[in-house]
């Protein structure tokens, strides 16, 4: 019989916690946090989710061959400590906010993963190793694996990893390859979350309301297209090749603890950002269903070429 090789995989301390086990390169068992927390979004470490995976399996931490985490936090700091000395001195409070979490904690996530394991069993022993994925590879991981594809083009589309924002990757026989990627402040995602931070929303939490309001406007509407306009002109300019860039100009989440220039943005599309209690008028779902129009161009562009 074949002897089993148990994976226990961890995301946390950003949102939507969770935790999965691999036994022999296939997912046994898996959970999100906020499952059991009835925390939405729940960012905490996934005590919980991890308690359920062990238990699914009747293992122990013991048991385990290795643990992996899912971003690799010492490129993140790089980039973190090179974007700030790109836009200094712009950029110094949040830089100074930002620090004593990464000197206290983030880097040394290590050991901040070994107390919270020895707190879900306090009999923990066996020195397993930890290791760190790239952000952009556990994307692509968590899609091409549990797909029933010997071979796939995969496309990686977020926020950011460590540096990468969009990347392009080719799975084939259970390996996967990077090809291609963009790298920070360069972000669909970003883009993205900047349109839902000037609707109103909350960012890495309401962009499926920014979302939901697009259907309530037309495709066709001069106004939409007005805006479609707007944004591929001034704010995102795209590639043939599917490459893009962002106007850093209208954007402030490289240096600032905002998403953008409001004062830009309102007077680039003639809209006044919307506060969080605001009633939402059918303006917000014309800007809504616009970034979607540029978005679902820009990807369609991405996945032609």
């Amino acid at each position: 019989m074949k002897k089993s090789s148990l994976i226990l995989g961890i995301s946390c301390f950003y949102h939507d916690s969770a935790a999965a086990l691999v036994d022999n390169g296939q997912v046994v068992a898996a959970a999100q946090e906020e499952r059991f927390s009835r925390v939405k979004n729940d960012p905490s470490f996934p005590k919980q989710a991890i308690e359920f995976c062990l238990h699914d399996q009747n293992i122990t931490l013991d048991d385990l061959d290795a643990i992996v985490f899912y971003d690799k936090p010492l490129l993140t700091f790089e980039r973190i400590l090179e974007n700030h000395y790109r836009f200094a001195p712009k950029g110094l409070f949040a830089f100074i906010k930002a620090m004593p979490s990464w000197l206290g904690e983030k880097l040394f996530l290590k050991s901040t993963l070994k107390k919270n394991l020895r707190a879900i069993d306090g009999s923990w022993s066996k020195i397993t190793p930890i290791f760190y994925s790239e952000h952009h590879l556990s994307h692509a991981a968590s899609s091409f694996y549990p797909s029933p594809f010997d071979e796939a083009a995969i496309v990686v589309l977020d926020g950011v990893g460590e540096w990468a924002t969009t990347s392009i990757m080719h799975g084939r026989h259970g390996r996967i390859e990077k090809l291609e990627e963009l790298h920070f402040p360069h972000s669909l995602g970003l883009l993205y979350s900047s349109f839902t931070y000037f609707l109103g929303f909350e960012v890495n939490k309401g962009e499926y309301k920014l979302m939901g309001l697009a259907p309530f406007a037309s495709r066709k509407n001069p106004e939409v297209l007005r805006f479609v306009r707007l944004i591929q002109q001034e704010v995102i300019s795209g590639k043939e090749d599917g490459s893009y860039t962002l106007n850093l100009g209208y954007f402030r989440f490289t240096y600032g603890l905002t998403m953008l220039h409001q004062r830009r943005w309102e007077k680039l599309f003639g809209v006044k950002r919307r506060q969080k209690n605001d009633s939402i008028s059918h303006t917000h779902c014309q800007l809504a269903l616009a970034i979607q129009m540029v978005l679902e161009a820009q990807i369609q562009q991405i996945i032609d070429r």
